[in-house]
């Protein structure tokens, strides 16, 4: 399938768009933005990794409104139910019992993005669902299959408190495109503006002002589709891209080394075949958004440790430092692995 071109510079314009857009209201998270973006391009679910109160839920807030749909939440609790997504039980005003569409399935094909806070508070029968409906885009309910095809699925983890919270496995990980860090921002100014702006202090009236996109966001699909298939990998890249899996499934071959680790025991399992395919997605995006019409080394760089860490099964005894050990670990990946020349 090839796009025109003039509808590709149309999307191009509009990806800028909203990344500007969202620089101005989110202050100090231009990596994580940049690849929220990719990520919605890309048509890939996200993990999103930071503490309380940096900024998740307003980011992705205001990127639905940037790009147009619907936003639904739900929370994650030890008690929640699969069903309790996909359906409300109540009394009605007379007395009857009464059925109505939970978050997943109220917004139908509206739905372009859905953030599950606090994954891992909810029991691993809510995980499979929830996976299942990622990889389908659908779900059987009320006698039908109701399709979600413009949904994105964002999900955080409570990474402080270990009561009560059901670890996502490696297999579950693996189905999100990337897992994106959003820290709070250490430049004085932006934190002086972020505590003092008294703009920023009312996050409702901030997207509500935010205007509606003039495009319709149900095309991202096809849009997506038609990056992958005009963005082209040479075969410097191509190699440059199997070599990077190989050095994560044997870093030793490559002379990876991480202070303080016996490498040989830290990496139990390299990258699947699904995250390189995600990283080659990701680079693409990447690159059309630089205005490319080829990948470059900067575009996999760019997205390596995103698409990346979160994957990769590390051992047990190196868990409490998982975060802080494979940002050295891609960083080395990509130090020993040889660049290629550009043609």
């Amino acid at each position: 399938m090839k796009i025109d071109t003039n509808i590709a510079k149309e999307w191009h314009a509009h990806a800028l768009k909203i990344k500007q857009d969202a620089n101005k209201i989110i202050l100090g998270q231009e990596k994580a933005i940049n690849l929220v973006i990719i990520s919605l391009f890309a048509r890939g679910h996200v993990l999103l990794e930071g503490g309380v109160g940096v900024g998740k839920t307003t980011l992705l807030q205001v990127i639905t409104k940037l790009i147009g749909g619907s936003y639904e939440r739900v929370e994650g609790t030890v008690d929640l139910m699969p069903n309790d997504i996909i359906y409300h039980a109540s009394i009605n005003d007379e007395g009857k019992p009464s059925i109505s569409k939970g978050p997943l399935l109220k917004k139908g094909e509206d739905l372009s993005i859905f953030f599950f806070n606090e994954i891992n508070r909810a029991r691993p029968q809510v995980h499979s669902l929830l996976l299942r409906v990622m990889a389908e885009k659908s779900v059987s309910a009320f006698n039908d299959v109701i399709y979600l095809p413009n949904m994105v699925v964002f999900a955080d983890r409570n990474q402080v408190e270990k009561n009560e919270t059901f670890e996502l496995p490696a297999a579950a990980r693996d189905r999100f495109m990337m897992e994106v860090s959003i820290q709070s921002p250490t430049d004085k100014v932006l934190r002086d503006s972020i505590i003092f702006d008294t703009k920023f202090q009312d996050t409702s009236k901030l997207i509500e002002d935010i205007p509606s996109p003039l495009f319709d966001c149900k095309e991202l699909n096809a849009v997506s589709a038609a990056i992958q298939e005009n963005i082209q990998t040479s075969d410097h890249i191509k190699n440059y891209i199997e070599t990077l899996w190989q050095a994560t499934e044997t870093p030793r071959k490559f002379a990876v080394d991480v202070e303080g680790i016996d490498i040989d025991d830290f990496i139990i399992a390299g990258s699947s075949p699904r995250g390189m395919i995600m990283l080659v997605k990701a680079a693409k995006v990447n690159a059309w958004m630089s205005n490319r019409d080829h990948v470059q080394p900067i575009d996999v760089e760019y997205v390596f440790h995103a698409v990346m860490a979160h994957r990769l099964v590390v051992n047990r005894i190196y868990e409490n430092n998982r975060t802080e050990l494979l940002e050295k670990f891609t960083q080395e990946v990509l130090l020993k692995v040889a660049t290629p020349k550009l043609d």
